[in-house]
């Protein structure tokens, strides 16, 4: 129960448009067939944005293998590549499939991606067509960053102004439902992009999709990854390693926009969610980490979100979007007189050494063995960087007020 006696509410309003809960799946190989989408819902997934829909005369043809992940040193996958491209199904089916969810699933809310050339009657048959067969909003992706860009379309018009507001526009003339523009990563500076949107009409943007990148070489038949017969290209970069460009952007754009926002970037876990709403998301969507999971992950997300509302005595998931806003400021106005040192817990430490090296070769040479062996800290040379608090694993290492 919230702090009112009241249930949590875990809805959240984005566009205009009520989600049950703000758990979405984003417009990937989660959401190819509407019988996954079916299923999702059924396990509580809030809503999910269609695999990108296209005009039939566009052929689509994928590689294979068009996956690679990142390790850890451990195996645990902490990035992803992805090469796939938009839906290679007929419009036609998917139309169907689309009336077919909804009437299954009337309270979860479902969006239709879509690309087109750069022709406004493509543009606008596809959304007109959309709208018609029940989709509850458009999300126009302007943003892919592989495969599409060289046909001119994808991310090479999401990032042009000039054209993410005509094509915006071009859609808002037409379509009755919110139309979202998903934006890409990969400028120099999203600000004016999401300028071009609210000014083509945008109801919202959707930010972001995934970042442009290479993978890895296989060292020992010095094939670029993916190989896709003894070759490769640039992929799109998902994952857990992409959630801060993710939160950088929405936070940007939360503080510089007027459009509402859906976070996308990284998120596995319900914390991740929370901090994406903290930024000023109004709902996030998840891809990487149904691929590597599955859909059972919704469990987890929502009880956590639910324990975590109960706890800080919200009442609403709403009351989180863009709480932490305020505490985002310029670098020049952050605070230089509360100075902070280093300090060890001499009964967690276990005398690896790791903070001795990398204080001697990349901080400061504040930190260095006693005689006895014990864990010395030179507060006279320690500049409260806190790098050796980030390599000790046994937290022996914390960051107190200097008493000076």
């Amino acid at each position: 129960m919230g702090s009112n006696g009241t249930a949590i509410d875990l809805s959240t309003k984005y566009c205009g448009i009520k989600y049950p809960n703000p758990f979405v799946l984003a417009s990937a190989p989660p959401t190819a067939y509407g019988s996954m989408i079916k299923r999702a819902f059924s396990l509580g997934w809030g809503g999910a944005v269609v695999k990108t829909l296209k005009p039939d005369d566009m052929e689509i043809v994928d590689v294979t293998p068009r996956f690679t992940t990142l390790k850890s040193n451990s195996g645990e996958n902490i990035g992803f590549e992805n090469m796939e491209l938009v839906t290679k199904r007929p419009l036609s089916v998917w139309l169907k499939e689309i009336g077919e969810i909804k009437e299954e699933y009337p309270e979860r809310v479902l969006i239709a991606s879509m690309m087109a050339d750069v022709r406004r009657e493509s543009w606008q048959r596809l959304a007109k067509a959309a709208e018609e067969a029940g989709a509850d909003a458009l999300e126009l992706n302007l943003s892919c960053p592989h495969g599409m860009p060289e046909k001119g379309i994808g991310a090479a018009v999401g990032q042009k102004p000039e054209l993410t507001r005509m094509i915006t526009s071009w859609v808002k003339d037409v379509a009755r439902i919110p139309v979202i523009v998903k934006l890409t990563p990969n400028v120099t500076d999203i600000e004016p992009i999401a300028e071009a949107a609210l000014e083509g009409g945008a109801d919202g943007v959707a930010a972001i999709n995934t970042v442009e990148s290479m993978m890895g070489v296989d060292l020992d038949t010095l094939v670029p990854l993916p190989s896709v017969g003894g070759f490769s290209g640039y992929g799109g970069y998902s994952g857990s390693a992409v959630k801060p460009i993710g939160l950088r952007v929405v936070s940007q754009l939360a503080k510089t926009s007027l459009l509402p926002i859906s976070g996308i970037g990284g998120i596995s876990s319900w914390e991740h969610a929370v901090e994406y709403m903290l930024l000023g998301a109004s709902n996030v969507q998840i891809c990487t980490a149904v691929m590597l999971k599955g859909y059972g992950i919704i469990n987890d997300l929502l009880k956590g979100l639910e324990n975590y509302l109960v706890r800080k005595g919200f009442n609403s998931t709403q009351e989180l979007i863009g709480l932490s806003l305020p505490r985002i400021i310029a670098h020049s106005d952050l605070d230089r007189s509360n100075l902070l040192k280093a300090e060890v817990k001499q009964e967690w430490c276990i005398n690896c050494g790791l903070c001795v090296t990398v204080c001697q070769d990349a901080g400061y040479g504040a930190i260095a063995f006693s005689s006895n062996k014990t864990l010395v800290i030179d507060q006279e040379k320690c500049d409260g960087c806190s790098l050796c608090t980030h390599v000790c694993r046994r937290k022996a290492l914390v960051m107190v007020p200097n008493e000076c």
